[in-house]
C-alpha cells in the first residue's frame, strides 16, 4: 500500500505538464501573457497544487517508510488499505486547503521574468513567511526526522548493535528507502534556493526584492520546477523494477506487437500459477539484511 503514495507523487509531478507548462510556452512565444486572468489564476492554482502536493506526498512517504522500517510490527494496522486511502485523501485535502488562501490574498500573479503565473513573494510579508514555513520548513523537518531515525536503525542492524531486537531489515527495504531518501534530498536542493529567496524577500520586500539578481531568481525558479521530472529519473537509476518496466515500455513503443504478446503471456501464466501464501510485513521484518 505504500506504493499508493509514490503514484500520488507522480500525479503531483504530472499536473504541471498538463496545463501550466503549455501556457508558459505560449507566454514565451508571445513574449507576454495573452490568455486572460482566468487562465492565469487556474495555471497558478495547478502549479501550486503540483508543488505543495509533491512536498506533502514526500512527507507522507517518509512517515510511511519510517513506520514500515522502525515500527514494522504495527505497520499493517497503521497502513492497511482503508487507512492508507484515508491518509491519501487527507494529503490532497490539506494540499487544496493550503492553496486556497492565495485567492483571498491575491498572490497569484503573472511574473514576466519567468513567463508564468505563480506565487508573488512581495504581496504579503506575513503570508510569504507562513507559506515558506508551512509548505517547506515544517515538511522538511518531519522528513528529516523520519529518515534520521531510519538511518540510525539501519546502522544499528548492520553492525548488529541490536541483536536482541526483532526488527531485521531486508536489502530490498534498504534500497527502497535509499531511493525515496534521494528523492527527498533532490527536492530540498531544488526547492531550497527559491524558498530562501522568498523568506529573505518577505522580511523586507521594498529593500531586499530589488537586490535579488534577476538571473538568480530565474535560475532558482526553473531549478525548482525541474525537480518534477527528476523523480522518474531517480526511480530508473536506483530501482531495478522501474528500469525493467521502462525497458519494457520503450520496447513496446518501438514494436507495439510485443504489448499483445506480453498481455497474452501474462494471462496464460496467471491461469497456470497457484496463489502464493500471503507475506505480511511482520513476516518480512524477521528476515536478516
Amino acid at each position: 500500500v505504500g506504493n499508493i503514495f509514490v503514484v500520488s507523487l507522480s500525479v503531483a509531478d504530472l499536473v504541471v505538464a498538463v496545463y501550466p507548462y503549455p501556457l508558459i510556452l505560449s507566454a514565451i512565444f508571445h513574449n507576454g501573457w495573452t490568455l486572460g486572468n482566468i487562465h492565469c489564476q487556474v495555471s497558478g492554482f495547478l502549479m501550486g497544487l503540483s508543488v505543495i502536493g509533491s512536498i506533502f506526498n514526500i512527507t507522507v512517504i517518509a512517515i510511511n517508510r519510517y513506520c514500515y522500517i522502525c515500527h514494522s510490527l504495527r505497520y499493517d494496522k497503521l497502513f492497511n488499505l482503508k487507512n492508507t486511502c484515508c491518509y491519501l485523501c487527507l494529503t490532497w485535502i490539506f494540499t487544496v486547503v493550503a492553496i486556497v488562501p492565495n485567492f483571498f490574498v491575491g498572490s497569484l500573479k503573472y511574473d514576466p521574468r519567468i513567463y508564468s503565473c505563480t506565487f508573488a513573494q512581495t504581496v504579503s510579508t506575513s503570508y510569504t513567511i507562513t507559506v515558506v514555513v508551512v509548505h517547506f520548513l515544517v515538511p522538511l523537518s518531519i522528513v528529516s526526522f523520519c529518515y534520521l531515525r531510519i538511518w540510525i536503525l539501519v546502522i544499528q542492524v548492520k553492525h548488529r548493535v541490536r541483536q536482541d531486537s526483532r526488527q531485521k531489515l531486508r536489502a530490498a527495504d534498504v534500497r527502497n528507502f535509499l531511493t525515496m531518501f534521494v528523492v527527498f534530498v533532490l527536492f530540498a536542493v531544488c526547492w531550497g534556493p527559491l524558498n530562501f529567496i522568498g523568506l529573505a524577500v518577505s522580511i523586507n520586500p521594498s529593500e531586499v526584492a530589488p537586490k535579488i539578481p534577476e538571473w538568480l531568481f530565474v535560475l532558482s525558479y526553473f531549478m525548482a520546477y525541474f525537480n518534477s521530472c527528476l523523480n522518474a529519473v531517480i526511480y530508473g537509476l536506483l530501482n531495478q523494477n522501474f528500469r525493467k518496466e521502462y525497458k519494457r515500455i520503450l520496447l513496446t513503443l518501438w514494436t507495439p506487437r510485443l504489448l499483445f504478446v506480453d498481455v497474452s503471456k501474462g494471462v496464460t501464466e496467471g491461469l497456470k500459477s497457484k496463489p502464493s501464501p500471503v507475506v505480511t510485513n511482520n513476516n518480512q521484518a524477521e528476515i536478516h539484511l
